[in-house]
């Protein structure tokens, strides 16, 4: 074998095909992971239109084998092991092209093209550069086709939206030439090891032993070797003293990050945790053969390592404020405040500020953070934010001042309070980051109530409640009647409210609340220890007022308890979040849906005028024409701009796989809801039984809850529910249940081992609304189903069931079918349900 670091448009470039292995998965890369590869794709960009000369970003290696080469010229290459980045790569230069059309380049859609995607002069596959598993195959060839089914529901077709995604906000947001500069970075500045086999060597077997390696070394390991290995005469000592202890203390996966913000708030704020080893590597190096020095650096860091473990044990700080904002910042959650918070307590312990003047500032990192979801503000970019923030902080201001200023900065959008108090009212709180900091962020609106007798958090088993309840009896509706706008029905004003902060409540008691008229709620409610529910009881009725009311009363709590960015208002012109969110959404759905614009009014908390209003205005917004009225309809009011050549919005979405019915509407089945768009977005909007729960015995009370669900809303169906289920745990399987107010049963199987559980579920069933939700979210990241061809299967053979019709468009998220099926179909249903169970059983023994 021989290997060459080679830039990715050097490695493509050729008459040559790379060909993806039959046993090699489906490709796999998730939201997480191309948001990591954008980010320093940008990261390149900027440093390359700020004038700097970027060094090239290693992305890892390629492992490939010489093929045949075929009759036309074409040398084929087999793909070992890479085929994930170099994938992705190809699916980035696809959105790259299509953008670069949409801005009306057509030179550089032309270069890209036939640079990097396509053989020209060559046919059939052998057009293709990259030829991914058969599974892949249509999906990826219909994006370099530029085909109307670009973009399906699988993760080739994701892939590709969120890097068109990306690129449409990138022009939004930065000067021009901007996406010039990502061609060049992604051809010229992404390095990759090309590691090519010897003909005559075994693929397969390189394969394998590629991807069964031990546990390596982590970069902490590597560091303790190379510090130790320059100390031979003190080493023993200082390990004994010094590195010993910090180890035992932090801990391995808290060491090696605090070894990576020792770097970050010495200024090394560009450093990625995958490269701590070299980085602190060349920081030391000088100082080989001076043992004493480098025990200084190993006691610095250890004298930093005692500041770090007060950020994550925040009781061993001695300062009352202190310790107070550091305990709020730890139940808040999360890595984002360390550099900035470990900072802080440099400069405190070197006498350069006060714990008082500390805690202001971290107060002021607590809100940044609390605004910043409460308004549903991009995480883009949050932690490149805080790393920054060491190196850039004014030094002549006390430390709260420098940094409040510093968050204050424009393109770091610290929301005003004017933005705030809108956000509270009107968006869909519910989704908004973890439950643990929606959690927190109710559980600080009940301390400020300051009661005499506060509730100990850490005890109470409190959860969020919704006073409207997300699936409300006709009792509701006809309330809300009472409130509605002209053309405005009780169920579009319910789903504008329902997940708003006046709303929601915390609470112990989620069943008992469950989708009670308020009457019901207000006697719970009464008992409550919580003053903020005591507040909630006293009201006669719970509707539109009295929602839009408590908004009215937390937004005056939220003012004071998380205080705003220096100046406090809005710039003038600065576009209002929402929209960017809404072109987020519209770019992220798949083929072959659409969607309405009450749907997209309640994702980003606003109202169908004004979205209507605005896409009239702004036709050209990326996939604009996929959203409808409610019925299914274009609407009257949708044009496309003078001069367009673009087809009729019927036209677009039928050649992408929307089916009209008789009446021209689109069919119900396709259409994405606001649930479904905020899941694209990758919003907690999960319906999960409140844990993963072990085979270890069932709720019995629950269950009884469930089943007295399903009798009283669809009696009809319940027989066969309970036979279905029954069925389930005679296969292997359990039951486990939800515990808000429609509790849901999920029949759960645990196909892994003892010592390693591997929990797989088919679908969830909800007993009030009606709904069985088959879960491919979940399943796309859980083996076999990870296999796009497995969860094709499992569609395919609920389909053949009269009354399903889950749309392949949606295979990625959670479609659902009525719960009325079963009572026809329950044998059917048991029969793809031993298929799950058998496809399980398999793969645990391929594994074993």
């Amino acid at each position: 074998m021989r290997a060459q670091e080679i830039t990715f448009l050097k490695l493509v470039q050729g008459d040559k095909q790379f060909q993806v292995p039959l046993y090699q998965r489906t490709y796999s890369w998730g939201r997480e992971q191309l948001m990591r590869l954008w980010e320093d794709v940008c990261e390149l960009v900027d440093q390359h239109l700020a004038g700097d000369a970027p060094p090239p970003h290693f992305l890892g290696s390629v492992v490939l084998a010489p093929g045949q080469i075929q009759a036309g010229g074409v040398q084929r290459w087999l793909v070992v092991d890479g085929q994930q980045r170099l994938t992705t790569l190809m699916l980035a230069f696809t959105a790259l092209r299509d953008h670069l059309r949409d801005c009306g380049d057509h030179r550089a859609v032309d270069r890209v093209h036939r640079q990097v995607l396509v053989n020209e002069f060559h046919e059939g596959p052998d057009h293709y550069r990259l030829l991914p598993t058969q599974a892949d195959r249509e999906a990826f060839s219909a994006c370099v086709a530029s085909s109307p089914q670009a973009g399906g529901g699988d993760n080739i077709g994701a892939a590709y939206r969120f890097f068109l995604g990306a690129l449409a906000e990138g022009r939004e947001e930065r000067q021009e030439g901007w996406a010039a500069t990502v061609e060049t970075v992604l051809k010229d500045l992404l390095s990759i090891v090309e590691i090519t086999a010897e003909p005559g060597d075994n693929v397969y077997r390189i394969f394998e032993s590629i991807n069964n390696t031990g546990v390596g070394l982590s970069q902490s390991d590597l560091l303790r070797n190379y510090v130790f290995m320059l100390l031979p005469n003190r080493g023993e000592r200082v390990y004994q003293e010094l590195w010993l202890p910090m180890q035992q203390s932090l801990g391995p996966k808290h060491l090696e990050l605090l070894v990576w913000l020792d770097l970050v708030v010495r200024g090394h704020h560009k450093t990625k945790q995958s490269e701590i080893y070299r980085e602190q590597q060349k920081r030391l190096q000088p100082l080989a053969g001076d043992e004493k020095a480098l025990q200084q650096e190993v006691a610095r860091l250890a004298e930093r390592g005692q500041r770090f473990l007060r950020i994550i044990e925040p009781h061993r700080e001695q300062s009352a404020p202190l310790r107070a904002v550091l305990e709020r910042l730890s139940a808040w959650g999360g890595q984002t405040h360390y550099p900035l918070a470990l900072h802080l307590l440099d400069l405190v312990d070197a006498g350069h500020t006060t714990t008082d003047d500390a805690a202001e500032a971290l107060r002021y990192v607590e809100s940044y953070l609390v605004r910043r979801l409460i308004c549903q503000t991009s995480t883009t970019g949050l932690n490149r934010i805080f790393m920054e923030a060491p190196k850039e902080l004014e030094t002549d201001r006390t430390a709260a001042e420098a940094v409040r200023r510093f968050l204050s900065a424009r393109r770091r959008r610290w929301p005003a309070d004017e933005e705030l108090r809108s956000a509270i009212h009107s968006k869909p709180f519910y989704w908004s980051g973890r439950p643990q900091q929606r959690g927190y962020i109710l559980r600080r609106f009940e301390e400020s109530y300051r009661p005499s007798e506060p509730v100990d958090f850490a005890k109470a088993a409190l959860s969020l409640e919704h006073i409207l309840p997300q699936k409300p009896a006709q009792a509701w509706f006809d309330l809300l009647a009472e409130e509605t706008e002209d053309g405005q029905t009780p169920q579009e004003l319910h789903d504008l409210l329902v997940h708003t902060l006046g709303n929601l409540t915390l609470t112990g008691d989620n069943s008992k609340l469950s989708n009670h008229p308020f009457q019901r709620k207000q006697q719970i409610l009464d008992s409550s220890a919580l003053r903020m529910n005591l507040e909630i009881a006293s009201s006669e009725r719970w509707g539109r007022a009295e929602i839009t009311a408590r908004a009215d009363r937390l937004s005056e709590r939220a003012v004071e308890l998380w205080p705003g960015p220096v100046g406090g208002i809005r710039p003038v012109g600065e576009e209002w979040a929402g929209w960017a969110e809404l072109r987020a959404a519209l770019v992220a759905m798949p083929s072959g849906t659409w969607t309405s614009y009450g749907d997209v009014a309640e994702l980003i908390g606003s109202h169908p005028v004004p979205v209507g209003a605005y896409l009239g205005s702004n036709a050209t917004v990326i996939g604009a024409y996929r959203v409808l009225t409610s019925e299914g309809r274009v609407s009257p009011s949708f044009r496309w701009p003078d001069n367009s050549d673009r087809q009729p919005p019927q036209e677009l979405l039928r050649a992408e796989g929307v089916e009209f019915g008789p009446s021209d509407r689109a069919l119900p089945s396709q259409r994405l809801t606001a649930v479904e768009l905020a899941t694209l977005l990758g919003k907690d909007v999960s319906r999960l039984p409140s844990r993963d729960p072990l085979p270890d015995g069932e709720d019995t009370g629950a269950a009884e809850r469930f089943r007295s669900q399903l009798r009283e809303n669809w009696p009809e169906a319940e027989p066969a529910v309970r036979m279905t289920l029954d069925f389930w745990r005679h296969q292997g399987g359990y039951l486990a249940y939800g515990r808000y107010e429609e509790t849901s049963c999920f029949p759960m199987l645990d196909a892994g081992t003892s010592s390693r559980p591997h929990l797989l579920w088919p679908f969830g069933l909800y007993p009030v609304s009606g709904t069985v939700e088959v879960v491919f979210q979940y399943l796309k990241d859980r083996s076999p189903f990870d296999d796009t061809e497995q969860r094709r299967e499992l569609m395919q053979r609920l389909n053949k069931i009269d009354g399903i019709e889950l749309p392949e468009a949606k295979m990625g998220l959670r479609p659902s079918f009525p719960i009325r099926v079963f009572a026809e179909h329950g044998e059917e249903i048991c029969e793809v349900l031993d298929w799950f169970v058998r496809t399980a059983a398999l793969d645990l023994a391929r594994r074993a």
